[in-house]
Parts: structure tokens; C-alpha cells; sequence
């Protein structure tokens, strides 16, 4: 769920009260793993101009872009944002999961930070998103909890309903919608890179804003 670059609009303009801590934690983050600004935008499917302008704060990047630098830079969500982890657990308590928005997407945490993945429930507005492909190394597994998903897997479309699942490598060419007005729930899992590998990533398809 990643690599995504759309045109400026609403889900990305700056706002007072919208992320005010991702644009310094995304330099530093991105510093951290060692990568070049060009490095870091062409991992994730952005050009690096939209990449200096989501550091300096001028956009606010939607949630499948924070999914997509943080699997880039080894790291959550919740750091990118500079939220303050608790000690890593075992365990995870559904009174301890805070939502959080990004970009008309809303997600809580269900997994521990400091692993090698990273586990969310997220919650898919309809018609959100659901033109961007995504390409980029990693495994991602999903499970629809409420409504219908759309998941476009290279050249085959999936139609997915409550109790079904997706297992898949990330490379695939892929792309997630909601099928309902109501949205869809669903459990999500994805690997994080903190290596050179991850300039393997394709960057946007043809046709997509450079």
C-alpha cells in the first residue's frame, strides 16, 4: 500500500491542525536510513520536489504515503508522525489503539513497535485512493473485517468481502478501493525496509504525475 503520488488536492494541502510533527520527523527519518532525498522520493513512486515539499511542510501526504515511506525508511507510522511509543509489548490493548488520519484514511495501530513489520487496522473511505498503483519490494497481507474491497493485483481484480484475505508480494503491481458508499474496514500487514533494496521500487506507473 504504497509508491502513491496523485496530484495536490485536498487530502494533501497543508492544514493548522493536520500532522503538525511529519515534516521534521520525515527529514530526520529519512536522514536516519541513510537516503538521498532522490533516493527516498524514487522508493516511494514521488518526485523528489513533492518529497522536499512533504519535508518542509508545505503538503500534508496522505496515510498510503506515510505507509510507503515508512516501510522505506524501517520504521511506523506513529514515529513518522513523532507520536511517542510505549515500550514494546507483546501485547496490544484495544483501549490503548488511538485513531489517527491521514489523507480522508484513518488507521489504528495493532502491532508493537520496533519489529520487522507493521500491523493496522485501517479504515478505506470510498472512492479514496483507488486510482494509484502501487509497486515497491515487501510482502503485504490483508483481511477485509466490514464491506467490500476492490483489489487490483497486476492485470486481475479481486473482489473482496468480510472474512476474506490477500497475501502478496509488493511488487505486483497493485491498487485497494472501497467497493461500498459506507467505506471498508480491514486488518493490513507490511513489511518495512532500511536498506538499499528498497531503491528498488519501480516508482509511479506510466501515465502517473511524474
Amino acid at each position: 500500500m504504497s509508491s502513491p503520488e496523485a496530484e495536490p488536492g485536498p487530502a494533501d494541502a497543508p492544514s493548522v491542525d493536520a500532522l503538525p510533527a511529519v515534516a521534521p520527523q520525515l527529514r530526520a527519518l529519512r536522514r536516519r536510513a541513510s537516503l538521498t532525498l532522490e533516493a527516498a522520493a524514487r522508493a516511494a513512486g514521488l518526485s523528489p520536489a513533492h518529497l522536499s515539499r512533504l519535508e518542509t511542510g508545505q503538503r500534508q501526504p496522505s496515510l498510503p504515503m506515510l505507509l510507503a515511506l515508512a516501510r522505506i525508511y524501517g520504521t511506523t507510522v506513529s514515529e513518522l508522525l513523532g507520536e511517542t511509543v510505549a515500550e514494546r509489548d507483546a501485547v496490544v490493548r484495544a483501549a490503548d489503539m488511538e485513531p489517527t488520519a491521514a489523507g480522508g484514511w484513518t488507521y489504528w495501530q495493532a502491532g508493537s513497535a520496533g519489529r520487522g513489520m507493521q500491523a493496522l487496522r485501517v479504515q478505506v473511505p470510498y472512492g479514496s485512493q483507488g486510482d494509484i498503483v502501487r509497486v515497491h519490494p515487501g510482502e503485504e497481507w490483508l483481511y477485509v473485517l466490514r464491506g467490500r474491497l476492490r483489489l487490483r493485483l497486476g492485470d486481475t481484480t479481486h473482489q473482496l468481502g468480510p472474512g476474506d484475505s490477500a497475501h502478496f508480494d509488493s511488487l505486483t503491481p497493485h491498487r485497494i478501493a472501497a467497493q461500498d458508499p459506507d467505506g471498508t474496514e480491514l486488518l493490513f500487514v507490511h513489511t518495512l525496509l532500511q536498506s538499499p533494496t528498497a531503491t528498488l521500487c519501480l516508482g509511479p506507473t506510466p501515465g502517473e504525475t511524474p
